[in-house]
């Protein structure tokens, strides 16, 4: 072959090539690096926008409480049925674990909460919830939508996917701990990592947020009841009061955070229920009240629960009545701080900035608000971050658990695609790590 034949047939091949890469729809052909863009295109197309705003607004008009998510899951696996994704349910009550991929490791772990709260939507649209005093006042209908819509973008490109994705419905979110029923269920035993999401009303709209380490505070209820002896209240020399000593039980649970806390460990306790006669002028026989503690770290709560405990007990004997405290744990397990992997966290905030630039990604402070995520946590390294849904066109938003909470549906094609982007890219850079193939590296 001459020179110049051999020069035009080297440049055939080059074009060849560069045309098969610019033509090919393969999710990796551009590099990890534009892995996330590619998605969040793919996601903000009109019909699967459309696909998700009808979704969202399905749950929502229907919520069901923690560990009541028939229909919620009859939702979820409808869907997966048409993607034609395998799952199982149900486990852990209510919840659906589906997966997509190789069925091979690595494996890793996307969760959305299905659940809403015992709450009456004041908020009047076409779609508010059609079940009286209850409402997806959270955004985990928002949640469960982000993930089937993150589903069908992985199933769109299983062959691609170098490992599995476990997809997580969760129930029972909202104090009732199902993310801990979830991983008692042995179900993600093979999982090397766990991501989870959330709205935030005060995050502007495609920007996302998150922080390695502690990120929100682990929380617990309480309820106590004061006993003393009833009377008239014109004759207080013949009752033992109780609502004086639980009123002096409330002022010094205040002084545990503000006097033995350390003011660099941020720590919570707050009385939200007192209850004695309904009458005017007489002294119960006893006063119940209730709230919750929250810390950041798993010492300081620890501690912040037996201080709780000795001051109610403590208080009501100075007064002269007797005390009960029962942290309710049976049914509402307190939750562990919530703290991000480190690594996992720069491995998150790579692939925001690689979807919607440095500018959208902020770097929050800790909260003292509390998740079930973090039970996750104790089973393998986790991570959990929030997608902006305010536009700043609009006032701003309802917090969440208000009546009035609303979710600005563009927020959806952000959240599935950061769940889909994370997946894929972790199962990428796993798979090109040293093989540590074991007995057990299939789902």
């Amino acid at each position: 072959m001459s020179y110049r034949k051999l020069i035009s047939f080297v440049l055939i091949l080059y074009l060849l090539n560069s045309c098969l890469l610019s033509c090919s729809s393969s999710l990796t052909s551009d590099g990890l690096s534009q892995i996330p863009k590619k998605i969040l295109t793919l996601a903000k197309k009109h019909e699967f926008f459309h696909w998700l705003v009808g979704i969202r607004r399905n749950i929502h008009e229907h919520p069901e409480l923690g560990y009541e998510e028939v229909e919620t899951s009859k939702v979820v696996r409808a869907e997966l049925d048409k993607m034609g994704v395998s799952y199982d349910h149900p486990v852990a009550v209510t919840g659906v674990i589906g997966s997509v991929g190789t069925g091979q490791a690595p494996f890793v772990a996307l969760r959305a909460d299905m659940d809403a709260l015992p709450m009456q939507e004041m908020v009047e649209w076409e779609h508010a919830s059609k079940i009286p005093g209850k409402m997806h006042a959270c955004g985990h209908d928002a949640h469960t939508t982000m993930l089937l819509g993150a589903t069908k973008l992985l199933k769109e490109y299983e062959k691609e996917l170098k490992g599995t994705v476990i997809l997580v419905f969760q129930p029972a979110e909202e104090g009732r701990a199902g993310a801990k029923k979830i991983v008692e269920a042995g179900v993600l035993k093979k999982a090397s990592a766990i991501f989870g999401i959330h709205v935030a009303n005060v995050l502007g709209l495609g920007k996302m947020s998150s922080r390695p380490g502690q990120l929100m505070a682990g929380s617990g209820r309480f309820e106590a009841k004061i006993i003393g002896r009833g009377g008239h209240a014109a004759l207080p020399q013949f009752a033992i009061d109780p609502v004086v000593a639980a009123s002096s039980v409330v002022l010094s649970l205040q002084h545990i955070v503000s006097r033995e806390a350390d003011p660099l460990d941020s720590q919570v306790v707050t009385v939200a229920k007192f209850e004695g006669s309904d009458a005017f002028n007489v002294i119960p026989d006893y006063v119940t009240i209730a709230g919750t503690f929250r810390a950041l770290s798993p010492q300081s709560f620890k501690q912040l629960k037996e201080r709780i405990e000795q001051v109610i007990t403590s208080q009501a004997s100075v007064h002269m009545c007797n005390a009960t405290v029962d942290f309710l744990e049976e049914n509402y397990p307190p939750f562990p701080p919530t703290e991000n992997d480190e690594a996992l966290h720069e491995f998150y905030k790579n692939v925001v900035v690689d979807m919607v630039g440095t500018e959208n990604y902020l770097e929050t402070l800790p909260v003292m608000v509390s998740e079930d995520f973090a039970f996750y946590k104790e089973e393998m390294p986790g991570h959990f971050s929030f997608v902006g849904m305010q536009d700043e066109s609009h006032l701003p938003m309802a917090s969440p658990h208000s009546p009035y909470f609303e979710v600005n549906e563009e927020s959806l094609p952000y959240g599935a695609s950061l769940l889909a982007s994370m997946a894929t890219r972790y199962l990428l850079e796993s798979s090109s790590l040293p093989n540590k193939s074991s007995e057990n590296d299939e789902l």
